[in-house]
């Protein structure tokens, strides 16, 4: 099973080829935040609404991302796999939604960070939003360790998604053993 089928569900077999790229888009939505725009505007040959999820799914990861105040090269790789294996956009592709996503996380995170989590819920199924969650969770583990300020983002991620607290238990509980405050307690216990 691909990492992104159990990321967010749903079929292994990547969409059919996008159709040719459309007109000028319509206006989009007043919800939208500046950051969805201009990722959507890079993704054009997919329908507006597929790019827009995409844009705030890739966002709200790199927020989880940059809880830490860094994105790591291993952080970017693994965003851009989960996007390329359970959207079937390109890997060129990916690489500019998480790029600008990147950045945008990185310059504008303390402003965007609740309008682009907010439109991400108003786009997206509860079942895309606990996979958006659970790769929030490996990318904040990909370094074998969820600090104590990115487990803080991840909560707060959870409550912006509206995350049931039994779902959001669940997700935590794969990840105890990377959970710094779990291994602190640990070392505590063993050394005393």
């Amino acid at each position: 099973m691909s990492l992104m089928r159990r990321l967010f569900g749903g079929s292994d077999t990547p969409p059919a080829a996008a159709p040719a790229p459309p007109a000028p888009a319509s206006p989009t939505p007043a919800g939208d935040t500046a950051t969805v725009r201009r990722i959507v505007a890079q993704l054009e040959a997919l329908p507006a609404d597929r790019a827009r999820l995409l844009a705030g799914a890739a966002y709200v990861v790199s927020r989880a991302a940059n809880a830490d105040m860094a994105i790591t090269d291993d952080e970017v790789a693994l965003m851009e796999q989960t996007l390329v294996e359970r959207t079937g956009v390109s890997e060129a592709e990916a690489v500019i939604v998480v790029e600008i996503a990147r950045q945008q996380a990185r310059l504008f995170g303390s402003t965007e960070d609740y309008l682009v989590t907010r439109e991400f819920k108003r786009v997206s199924t509860a079942e895309q939003r606990l996979g958006v969650l659970r790769a929030c969770f490996q990318v904040a583990a990909a370094n074998d360790e969820i600090s104590s300020p990115e487990s803080a983002v991840l909560n707060q991620i959870a409550a912006e998604l509206d995350i049931e607290p039994a779902d959001f238990d669940s997700v935590r509980t794969e990840h105890r053993e990377q959970l710094s405050v779990v291994r602190a307690a640990r070392a505590v216990q063993g050394g005393g």
